[in-house]
C-alpha cells in the first residue's frame, strides 16, 4: 500500500527543495510524468539533480514547437497556448499514456501522478511579464479510480526569464510535494506552495482543487486564502462556486460592478443591480454579448469586524452563487484602485453602481492622503477611461429626503470637482427605483436575523430567506454559543 503520510509535525522546519524531490524520488509508490511547455523543463530538472529519479519519473517532455504541441494535445480553438484549456488537454494526454504504459499487474502499489506546465515567460521587450498554468492530477490510493487535481495560475514578476524559470521549478516542486504529503490540510498546502518562493516574485491568482480527497474543499475558501497570504490582490468566483481567472473573465469586456457587504444581499442590492444593468446595457459602446456583471466585496469589509470570518465570508458567498452572480473578492479600498485592475484586462466602458452615501465616500480628501498627487490623482486614475457611475438614491432617516446626484452634499473644497463630473456626464442618477425598498439596509436586517426578530424574510430577494434558514447562515455562531 502507498506510504503516503496522514499527520505532519506542526513545528517541523521547511525542507530544502532537494530534500522534498528526495522524499518524492525515494517513494517507491509514486510514479508519472512531467510535460513543461514555455519555461523549461525545469521542475523535472530538481527531481533529476536530487538523484533517484528513475523510480519515480516515467517520462519527462517539452513540445516547444507549435506544431509538434497541437500533434500531440490537439489545436486550442482561440489558438493560444498559455491557457487553463491546454493545460487540462496536456493533464487528460499524458496521463492516459501512464494509464496504457504502465501495467497494473505489474505495479498494483504505483501511485500515478501528471504534473504539468504551459508557461510565457518575460518578452524580450519586458512589457509583459509573463503567466502561465501549473497542474498536477494524481492519484493517493493505487485503487483510486477518480484522480485528485490541483491547478494554478500564477503570475511572473521578474524582470529576467532565466530567473522566472527558476522560480518555476521550484513552484512545481513545492505543488507536487504538497499534493502527495499535504493534501489533507489544503490551506497550508497553499501556503507552502511560496516556501523558497519570495511573495514578490510570484503572483498565485486562481487555484482549483477538485477530486474525491478534495470533497470537502470549497473553492471559494481556497479563493480567500491567496488574498488572506498576499499571494494576489484580488480573486473571482462563479455561481458554481469555482474559482476563475479575473483576466480571462474581465479580458476586452464591458465591467458593470457593484460594491457592497452583501451580508446579506438585499431587495435594495438587487434593485441597484438590475435598473444600473438596465441603464449600462443601452450605453452606446456596450454590447450584451460582450458584458460581465461582477458583485464585488473588498477585504477591509471582510475585516469590519476584526479578523476575516471564514464561514461570515461562505454565508454571503453562499447567497450571490445561488442568485447566479459572479463574485470578486479584492483588496482595492478605493474605488480608483478597482478601476485602474479593471483597465489592466478591459479598455471598454466600465460602470460602478454605488449609494449615495458611497459617492461621498469618493469625494472624501482622506481616502488620498497616501497619493503625492491627491485626490486629483485619484479622480485621474478613476474618471480617465471610458467610466460611469450610476447612483443609487438615499432616503434620509432624518427627513425622508430624497438624496440624489443633484442635492448630495460633499465638502465644501470638494464641490467644483463634483460639479465638473456630475456635468461632464460621469455620474448618472438611477431614476427607475423602488421607493418601497430605500428603507433596507443589510445591517439592519442582519441584526433581525441574528436576534430572531420578525419581518426580514420580506426585505431579501425571493428564495434567499429560505436558504438562510435552511443553512443557518449569520447565525451559526449565536446557536452554537447557546447550546
Amino acid at each position: 500500500m502507498p506510504t503516503v503520510p496522514s499527520k505532519e509535525n506542526a513545528f517541523e522546519n521547511i525542507p530544502s527543495i532537494k530534500a522534498k524531490t528526495l522524499r518524492i524520488n525515494l517513494n517507491p509508490n509514486i510514479y508519472g510524468t512531467f510535460a513543461e511547455i514555455g519555461a523549461g523543463q525545469e521542475t523535472a530538472r530538481h527531481f533529476f539533480r536530487a538523484g533517484g529519479a528513475s523510480g519515480t519519473i516515467a517520462k519527462a517532455m517539452s513540445a516547444y514547437d507549435k506544431s509538434f504541441s497541437d500533434a500531440i494535445y490537439g489545436i486550442e480553438e482561440d489558438g493560444r497556448y498559455v491557457t487553463q484549456s491546454r493545460l487540462k488537454k496536456m493533464l487528460d494526454h499524458e496521463m492516459r499514456l501512464v494509464e496504457e504504459r504502465i501495467s497494473r499487474e505489474s505495479n498494483p502499489n504505483y501511485l500515478f501522478f501528471t504534473y504539468a506546465n504551459t508557461v510565457a515567460t518575460i518578452d524580450f521587450s519586458k512589457r509583459y511579464k509573463g503567466h502561465g498554468w501549473v497542474g498536477i492530477r494524481f492519484q493517493l490510493d493505487p485503487d483510486q479510480k477518480e484522480y485528485d487535481e490541483i491547478v494554478l495560475h500564477i503570475r511572473f514578476k521578474q524582470n529576467e526569464a532565466r530567473l522566472q524559470q527558476e522560480t518555476l521549478g521550484i513552484l512545481g516542486v513545492n505543488l507536487i510535494y504538497g499534493a502527495f504529503f499535504k493534501f489533507h490540510k489544503p490551506k497550508k498546502l497553499l501556503k507552502y506552495l511560496y516556501d523558497h518562493i519570495d511573495k514578490d516574485t510570484l503572483e498565485i491568482d486562481m487555484v482549483n482543487f477538485t477530486g474525491p480527497n478534495f470533497a470537502d474543499v470549497d473553492n471559494r475558501l481556497m479563493s480567500l486564502q491567496l488574498i488572506k497570504n498576499d499571494m494576489t490582490d484580488a480573486v473571482m468566483f462563479g455561481p458554481d462556486g469555482n474559482n476563475l481567472l479575473p483576466a480571462a473573465v474581465l479580458y476586452k469586456k464591458s465591467i458593470l460592478a457593484l460594491r457592497g457587504s452583501f451580508r446579506p444581499v438585499t431587495k435594495v442590492n438587487m434593485d441597484m443591480f438590475q435598473k444600473s444593468y438596465d441603464i449600462f446595457i443601452r450605453e452606446q459602446t456596450v454590447e450584451y454579448e460582450n458584458t460581465i456583471v461582477v458583485f464585488e466585496i473588498t477585504l477591509s469589509n471582510l475585516k469590519a469586524s476584526g479578523e476575516i470570518d471564514e464561514q461570515d465570508f461562505m454565508d454571503r458567498a453562499e447567497l450571490l452563487c445561488s442568485l447566479g452572480h459572479t463574485v470578486l473578492i479584492s483588496k482595492f479600498q478605493e474605488y480608483y484602485k478597482l478601476v485602474e485592475y479593471f483597465n489592466n484586462y478591459t479598455k471598454a466602458k466600465i460602470g460602478l453602481t454605488m449609494g449615495v452615501n458611497n459617492l461621498v465616500d469618493v469625494f472624501d480628501e482622506k481616502y488620498y492622503r497616501h497619493l503625492s498627487g491627491g485626490i486629483l490623482e485619484a479622480f485621474g486614475k478613476l474618471f480617465f477611461k471610458d467610466l460611469k457611475v450610476y447612483l443609487y438614491p438615499m432616503k434620509d432617516p432624518n427627513t425622508g429626503q430624497i438624496l440624489t446626484s443633484n442635492n448630495v452634499k460633499v465638502h465644501p473644497r470638494m464641490k467644483e470637482l463634483y460639479k465638473f463630473f456630475k456635468y461632464n456626464g460621469k455620474v448618472m442618477d438611477i431614476i427607475d427605483y423602488d421607493p418601497e425598498v430605500l428603507h433596507i439596509f443589510s445591517r439592519d436586517v442582519l441584526k433581525k436575523i441574528i436576534n430572531n426578530e420578525e419581518g426580514w424574510e420580506d426585505e431579501l430577494p425571493e428564495g434567499i430567506a429560505e436558504i438562510i434558514k435552511q443553512k443557518h447562515l449569520f447565525t451559526r455562531k449565536v446557536l452554537e454559543e447557546k447550546e
